[in-house]
């Protein structure tokens, strides 16, 4: 079971993960979607999201930009974030996610090493 949450505004992916209307939660089972949910977020302070999401079990988040801080908040969670996504139709996302199509663009480089930039000789 994978629950991925996206931060919604104007029934799209929100640009500005920190101020959305709305965060769009999908269950997915067997790579297909199986619930929506929309929950209203609770006040924007550091650390309330990443603990709210693990609170409710959500192991992927979708966003557009996102500060490092809150990078780091998330992956002690234990929740794996997925970074310059589009700004469209946010289920369209989550599909894409399970589906192995999704297409982010770095905002920053935080991936230690998993796409090659570390050569470590033994």
């Amino acid at each position: 079971m994978r629950k991925i949450a996206l931060p919604v505004a104007n029934s799209l992916l929100s640009p500005h993960f920190g101020h959305p209307e709305y965060f769009y939660i999908y269950e997915a089972n067997e790579n297909i979607i199986e619930k929506e949910e929309m929950h209203v977020p609770p006040t924007h302070t550091p650390g309330a999201y990443p603990k709210w999401m693990a609170d409710m079990g959500v192991t992927d988040i979708i966003v557009g930009g996102i500060g490092q801080k809150a990078i780091d908040l998330f992956n002690s969670n234990g929740i794996n974030v997925y970074i310059g996504a589009e700004v469209k139709n946010p289920k369209e996302l989550a599909n894409e996610l399970l589906q192995g199509t999704l297409i982010s663009r770095e905002n920053l480089c935080n991936h230690d090493g998993d796409h090659g930039h570390d050569h470590h000789h033994h």
